[in-house]
């Protein structure tokens, strides 16, 4: 895996991933994790991620995401427009509903909380 340096917005951090793509794809579920329940988490609330997400600083995204092996705001950048990640990630979110259902239904016993 390579480590990557991916920047959008108001957000910048390093990961690793196993391509660039991916990279991006993390910081897309990131950003959408903050304030959508995007699988279970009986952790917080939608409301209380909400209100953490304001006083830590909400993660905004800019209309490209830009990730790099080389550092920030290098010139070697490859580049993805939000709107598409975003919905690339959605649609990996519902292949992994569909999953997970798919697994519950031919092994009920492996899943105390499968829901129809």
């Amino acid at each position: 895996m390579a480590k990557f340096y991916v920047q959008s917005g108001n957000f910048r951090t390093t990961l690793t991933a196993a391509d660039a793509e991916k990279a991006a794809l993390w910081v897309v579920h990131q950003a959408m994790r903050q304030v959508v329940p995007v699988y279970d988490d009986n952790e917080l609330t939608p409301d209380e991620k909400g209100h953490t997400a304001v006083a830590e600083g909400l993660m905004v995204l800019g209309n490209s995401i830009c990730v790099s092996e080389l550092g920030f705001d290098s010139s070697a950048t490859v580049s993805w427009d939000t709107f598409e990640l975003v919905t690339h990630w959605h649609q990996l979110m519902l292949a992994l509903d569909r999953l997970a259902d798919m697994v519950c239904a031919l092994q009920p016993s492996v899943h105390e909380e499968c829901v129809s």
